[in-house]
């Protein structure tokens, strides 16, 4: 019992540690972001920071970019990662093995190794300085971890439970689509917490597709803030908060199914 109990005290101060170590950034982002931008101000809690590197960055349109590319991205990908990982985790027609390694070399193959000729192929057909020139290429990554993500689900179902459906006169749609999806919430809500960070983050395929910057998104708008604002600490802090908050704000909505998504994941696994 004593050595059970020191593993738990050792267990929970290496926790303790990688969290503050974690937590010591932001906590330090946050606090320079409300701190007085003038020599001459004093206190602390300054607010209207925010507003000011909100209006001074233009981040009202570069918000709206990036929520608009995140939700066609999350939502197209989802849609077919769960029609793929179903028919190569469930149904395993001919070729699924061969169809399923061609998806991984979407997750294998890095953004740098195709965005130029990718730019060239999509300013020939006019589409570059596009929604679609930026989420076009974002759907197909995530599409390929989705596929991978979702079939590994798929396979860990119990096939007593397809089986009683198919039984009970279900057909391939209405198993996925009345059994398998409400089942898999957890493993779909990591996707989806997943594949928003991803293409909120990402910052080569905008730079890259935009060259104009019309469809600048909000981390690539904040490197250009970053340029205009080198000396500015307290507006760049700001601004940094306001770019990660959606982010932090999806998360805190979906940690419970994203946990319990990750957990089941690394115990199928």
């Amino acid at each position: 019992m004593k050595s059970r109990s020191f593993e738990t005290i050792v267990n929970y101060v290496v926790l303790a540690f990688f969290a503050f170590s974690a937590l010591t950034p932001i906590l330090l982002v946050v606090h320079s972001s409300l701190s007085p931008e003038a020599r001459g101000q004093e206190g602390w809690g300054h607010v209207g920071n925010y507003v000011k590197a909100w209006e001074q960055g233009n981040f009202s349109l570069y918000m709206k970019n990036s929520v608009v590319i995140a939700v066609i991205v999350v939502a197209s990908s989802l849609v077919l990662s769960i029609m793929a990982g179903y028919v190569l985790g469930i149904l395993r027609p001919p070729g699924a093995d061969i169809i399923f390694y061609v998806f991984l070399l979407g997750i294998m193959v890095p953004s740098e190794a195709i965005v130029l000729p990718l730019y060239f192929d999509l300013r020939s057909l006019g589409m570059t300085d596009t929604i679609w020139a930026i989420a076009l290429p974002q759907i197909a990554q995530s599409t390929a971890f989705g596929t991978f993500w979702m079939r590994s689900y798929f396979r860990a179902v119990d096939p007593a439970i397809i089986e009683a459906a198919r039984l009970d006169g279900a057909g391939n749609t209405r198993i996925l689509r009345s059994v398998l999806v409400p089942m898999g919430i957890p493993a779909i809500i990591t996707q989806i917490v997943l594949t928003f960070m991803w293409t909120w983050n990402d910052f080569l395929i905008p730079l890259i597709m935009s060259p104009s910057g019309k469809m600048r998104t909000a981390p690539l708008a904040l490197a250009f803030f970053q340029g205009q604002y080198t000396q500015g600490t307290v507006l760049l802090s700001a601004a940094a908060v306001l770019v990660a908050l959606p982010m932090i704000i999806l998360y805190l909505l979906l940690q419970r199914h994203f946990i319990a998504g990750m957990t089941e994941g690394a115990v199928k696994g």
